[in-house]
């Protein structure tokens, strides 16, 4: 908001709230402005990404998908937070109160790391991947089981219109990426070839089954009959004529001339300007100052110290043989793959979650009111995807939904579920995500955020909760916990080893094969994802070992004082914040909390 708006908004609050008073004696209502910006913030952020409108469950822009690649809207986004970065400094911290402080920092961290982030041109030159690109979760749309709504006739127009901006972000992509090669912006084969069965899965000619005809499948029984052949005649019109010609083209030009052009190094710092993006990168994912070296060191002694623990599961079981031959023990072990379909692994999954139960109330007085469910990954993505939480709608009338993949049900290794349902569903990103969109206290604006240091580092310190919540009482699901820990104490090694120390896909996957008991398969997807998204991969631990620490320091500062629910509500009611952030709020509370013993 600009000088005058905020004069424009001041003269306005003191004639609706003042009128008794003279001009003299006025004094704005501080708080109210304050509230404003962050709400015009919120609201021009939709305008500018109407998918996280529909995502929050705020339908008014359900027809819309900008052209995100134009230099006219990565301009557009430039402004936006200039704009907002200079409005914010307008306030003092000593008008505002404690949460709205909070709110002035995030929101300049915010505008502060997209401002960065858009100086590099990887945005644009980099629009698909196998794994993060927005064509993926754009097919979660189209299925009709994701986000966007498909209960009426306006919803199923929404979604043709919707779809036409889709389209042209699709063939910009293909132009984007043909400049990308001229200037040196290029996937790594090895990624491109993940892509390419991808996009050939949209060009399947049969209409019928197509992804995107889906909800004419599940099209509503009380349409009229008019009606229903409309949307199937549109539908069919948009597959064929608009969908099919569109992924057609960029598969082409993907499995020909790209491919051709693709890398055969790993690390971004092959590419133009790569250092510091990948610097950028460390920031914006792990929101620390932390250098790529510090980072690598700290993956190697986690990697030595959680090697160490296992090595007592292996005594523990009887195995006499090396730790390396115990992942591949592990691995290949048939009692630990016992299931025939998908639907038993889904249901094992909510037997976790009712074991767990009767335990949840001793660590948390505060838990999430929207509905939660276990999904398997839809086909069309899942021999590239991770398990994921995908959040419920703003209003709770969507479920928060868990994804895990199984591409195939008979192979499926069940020693890490019971981590993986804590970090992904509960009391992980369901309850984060959840508890911050429910929440009275905080903008708009902030139960939308993400920080990857935070939200992943609680996620994984979660899975540390376990035995608190009366699971891990089979050595292997506790070697499953710690599988999973040591996975993220990798990605310290080989996301630093691949973008700034000049590892191969290779060596990477070699280190992770090395040192844990995740499968071949899934260890090059994981590699895979690495490349895809430097320094994503980093959040994880960084988040988790400083939200130990913090509460290793409560423990030992407050001693019998220190509730766990209490600090567990005390990290989870600010929403995303940087770990800075959260640092210093954990610190007040311990501070606080010791004046009134």
């Amino acid at each position: 908001m600009r000088k005058n708006s905020m004069l424009i908004l001041f003269t306005t609050l003191l004639i609706l709230g003042c009128k008794n008073e003279t001009k003299e004696d006025v004094k704005p209502d501080v708080s109210a402005v304050f509230q404003s910006v962050l709400k015009n913030y919120y609201e021009e952020g939709l305008l500018l990404n109407p998918v996280q409108a529909t995502m929050a469950g705020d339908n008014r822009f359900n027809d819309q998908f900008p052209n995100t690649l134009t230099d006219t809207y990565i301009d557009s986004l430039k402004n936006y937070y200039t704009k907002y970065k200079q409005e914010v400094a307008q306030f003092s911290d000593a008008d505002l109160s404690e949460t709205e402080q909070m709110s002035k920092a995030v929101l300049a961290w915010e505008c502060d790391i997209n401002t960065e982030y858009l100086s590099f041109n990887n945005n644009k030159f980099f629009p698909i991947d196998q794994m993060w690109s927005i064509n993926l979760f754009f097919g979660q749309l189209a299925s009709g089981q994701s986000a966007q709504p498909f209960k009426n006739i306006e919803d199923y127009n929404n979604w043709l219109k919707r779809t036409d901006g889709f389209v042209v972000w699709l063939s910009t992509a293909e132009e984007r990426m043909k400049e990308g090669m001229a200037a040196g912006y290029v996937l790594p084969k090895s990624l491109i070839v993940k892509v390419i069965p991808q996009l050939e899965a949209m060009t399947n000619p049969d209409v019928e089954q197509h992804l995107f005809y889906a909800p004419i499948k599940n099209i509503p029984e009380d349409f009229s009959a008019e009606d229903k052949e409309a949307l199937t005649k549109a539908y069919t019109a948009m597959i064929s004529e608009k969908i099919i010609p569109t992924y057609q083209s960029l598969l082409d030009f993907m499995k020909t001339d790209y491919l051709e052009a693709g890398r055969l190094t790993s690390g971004i710092a092959e590419t133009p300007n790569g250092k510091a993006y990948y610097e950028h990168q460390i920031k914006k994912y792990t929101t620390t100052d932390m250098s790529a070296e510090e980072i690598h060191e700290l993956g190697l002694s986690e990697v030595a110290r959680i090697l160490s623990e296992m090595e007592k599961v292996k005594e523990q079981v009887g195995y006499k043989g090396e730790i390396k031959s115990f992942f591949d023990y592990v691995r290949n072990k048939k009692e630990l793959m016992p299931f025939t379909d998908a639907q038993q692994i889904i249901d094992n999954f909510n037997a976790i979650h009712e074991r767990m139960k009767p335990q949840l109330e001793k660590l948390f007085d505060k838990t999430p009111k929207t509905a939660f469910e276990v999904r398997q990954t839809e086909a069309f993505r899942e021999n590239s995807a991770s398990a994921e939480y995908n959040q419920g709608s703003l209003d709770g009338t969507r479920p928060g939904i868990f994804y895990t993949p199984i591409p195939d049900a008979s192979k499926y290794n069940i020693y890490s579920d019971e981590s993986l349902f804590l970090h992904e569903a509960i009391p992980g990103h369901h309850y984060q995500i959840s508890l911050t969109q429910e929440s009275k206290d905080l903008s708009d604006f902030r139960k939308v955020l993400w920080y990857s240091g935070y939200g992943e580092g609680w996620a994984l310190y979660t899975e540390s909760l376990g035995k608190e919540l009366g699971l891990y009482t089979d050595p292997y699901q506790y070697f499953g916990m710690l599988g999973a820990e040591m996975h993220r104490a990798i990605r310290l090694v080989v996301d630093t080893g691949l973008h700034a120390k000049g590892w191969t896909r290779e060596q990477a996957i070699q280190y992770s094969l090395d040192n844990e008991a995740e499968s071949e398969e899934g260890i090059i997807a994981e590699i895979e994802r690495y490349m895809a998204n430097p320094g994503q991969a980093l959040a994880y631990k960084i988040g988790q070992l400083k939200i130990r620490e913090l509460r290793g320091k409560a423990e030992k500062e407050l001693g019998e004082a220190f509730d766990i629910r209490e600090f567990h509500n005390q990290v989870l009611e600010t929403g995303c914040i940087p770990l800075s952030l959260l640092e210093t709020k954990i610190d007040n509370w311990i501070n606080t909390s010791k004046t009134v013993q």
